[in-house]
């Protein structure tokens, strides 16, 4: 880390930092209340699938990963990290204000939910049988009109790890693991981005081999445009337009493609802004894509659900709302924050999840994830688990050290992984307790003791000046083309006696420098110093509070 000096603008001050790293048959389901903003639409007939030769993907990174770049939130192939972690509070919504949800409950005739709380299995939709999907009440349907459910896994980013879509891959996914649907991540704003210099023609290419993939595997495929470090969905809008016109017009000819239109809408963008975008894409995609079945983003990190429950977009069918959650910091909070949208006649789909703690990383907390599927199904939610890449985070599904890209056995598999097969095959050839072994360090010996598997530990250092405090904390570095990038996340709290209306972090890095990407703050480079200052939603803090989840990247020559 480097040498770093600190100044602070003070009303009175003082800023906590809080590190966040960031199949089956089925029975029918009792009527789903009405989904709001979604007309009971006739699902429509399947088109027919286009035909097309899979080939093989280019040798792009993913997760949150650029071109052949490792990172973090993202590994390079296979043992880097390229992308920032994953920056969500530890907050639930039900700790935040929001718009009241509807006092009366759907009449009990109308419940997703049997009376006696009893999960009900829904039908394992793939395309060559349920053909298009569309949304009924709080339900997918499949072109019969009946209820299903998607259950499969995401890619990380698909710049950082290209390597995992292809096509052998994908019929492992569908045939041996059960998943009916995978998700593609494209992310925006991070290294190698669509929007961030991105190599556009590889990331395509990647999307439509993913589609096919999908199509020939016999699974349902999600298009994701994975909104990060940028935000509000605003901020590139022309070149979301650009994309999902572009794109759809060459899927016209799938039936198993939904589109999500923003990832995690957060720091401070709210349903409004969130609405309003939406309410412009969506005729963008309807344009090729007149019937498919669309996600839409909510704010905190698509955590609550509870204000497009309260505000639902209205005059188009075929609508769905994301919820993303991770076991290890969302718990029953949020649940019933997602059930109480879904008695409001929202419909949701868990685009994203994990079995960790919000930043991707820590422990695995399988009890509260059973928990979470338990609800999911019972309700008929559809949920996607991230992530299909062999990250240096315990949320990736495959060993660090593992070089594959298909054909995986469970030894290659992390804890994760093993819990995800289980969960959607329900019957492994090993047990997971038989199966589970330590991954090992770059020594000999296990990991263990306080330390969780796959857990990175961050290098922090800290200033201040008696009113107000930061700690910077590096979490992640990796090397590309000769520069190398470092991941930092900021915390600034007011240590002073009374409240400060705004406030200023200069930190030395000892070298001049690039800025690469930036979050939850307004950043200036001068030299070798950057200037941090907050952004209109977390410059007031009263005495005693803090404000995290600032981060940024940057890269040195040599």
């Amino acid at each position: 880390m480097r040498r770093i000096r600190f100044a602070a603008l003070v009303s009175a001050a003082a800023l906590l930092l809080t590190l966040s790293a960031c199949g089956a048959p089925v029975e029918r389901l009792p009527d789903a209340p009405e989904a709001a903003g979604n007309e009971a639409a006739q699902p429509a007939e399947p088109p027919e699938q286009e035909e097309t030769a899979a080939e093989n993907p280019p040798d792009n990174g993913e997760g949150q990963d650029a071109p052949q770049v490792p990172e973090t939130p993202t590994d390079s192939v296979p043992q880097k990290d390229p992308a920032p972690e994953k920056q969500y509070p530890t907050g639930t919504p039900a700790e935040a204000d929001g718009p009241e949800m509807p006092e009366t409950p759907p009449d009990a005739d109308t419940q997703a939910e049997p009376d006696d709380g009893t999960p009900t299995e829904l039908r394992g939709a793939r395309p060559s049988t349920a053909g298009a999907l569309s949304v009924k009440g709080t339900y997918l349907v499949d072109a019969a009109g009946e209820r299903v459910q998607l259950r499969g896994i995401s890619t990380h980013g698909l710049a950082w790890f290209p390597q995992y879509v292809n096509a052998e891959l994908f019929r492992e996914l569908s045939e041996d693991w059960g998943c009916n649907a995978v998700r593609l991540a494209m992310y925006t704003a991070e290294y190698g981005g669509w929007c961030t210099g991105g190599d556009r023609t590889a990331l395509k290419r990647l999307v439509t081999d993913g589609v096919r993939y999908a199509a020939d595997a016999d699974m349902y495929v999600i298009v994701d445009w994975h909104i990060l470090s940028d935000g509000d969905p605003n901020t590139y809008k022309s070149e979301a337009e650009n994309f999902f016109r572009d794109i759809t017009a060459e899927l016209s000819g799938f039936n198993n493609v939904l589109y999500e239109i923003c990832n995690e809408p957060n720091g401070g963008t709210g349903w409004d802004k969130v609405k309003s975008y939406a309410e412009e894409i969506i005729p963008v995609i309807r344009e090729n894509a007149p019937d498919a079945v669309i996600l839409v983003g909510t704010p905190n990190w698509s955590q609550r659900v509870d204000e497009a429950a309260g505000d639902p977009i209205t005059g188009f069918d075929n609508i769905m709302y994301t919820l993303h959650f991770y076991s290890g910091t969302h718990k029953e909070d949020l649940r019933n924050t997602m059930t109480a949208a879904l008695d409001a006649g929202l419909p949701i789909f868990v685009s994203e999840f994990g079995v960790t703690d919000a930043s991707g990383s820590g422990g695995v907390n399988t009890v509260e994830a059973d928990r979470w599927v338990e609800t999911l199904d019972g309700r008929g939610v559809s949920y996607m688990m991230w992530s299909l890449s062999n990250k240096d985070e315990s949320s990736a599904v495959i060993k660090s050290s593992c070089s594959k890209t298909s054909g995986f056995s469970e030894a290659d598999l992390k804890e994760s992984g093993l819990w995800l097969l289980d969960t959607l095959s329900g019957d492994a050839a090993v047990s997971v307790e038989e199966a589970r072994e330590p991954e090992k360090t770059d020594g000999e010996t296990p990991q263990g003791g306080t330390q969780p598997p796959d857990a990175v530990t961050p290098v922090e250092e800290t200033g201040g000046d008696g009113k107000l405090t930061w700690t910077l904390t590096e979490v992640n570095s990796w090397e590309s083309n000769g520069e190398r990038f470092t991941q930092y996340t900021l915390t600034v709290t007011n240590t002073g006696p009374g409240d400060m209306d705004t406030w200023r972090v200069d930190l030395d890095m000892g070298a001049p420098f690039t800025l690469e990407s930036s979050w939850n703050g307004v950043f200036s480079v001068s030299g070798s110093t950057l200037t941090v200052t907050p952004a209109d939603y977390n410059a007031a803090l009263p005495a005693g509070s803090a404000t995290a989840d600032i981060g940024m990247i940057l890269s040195q020559k040599g």
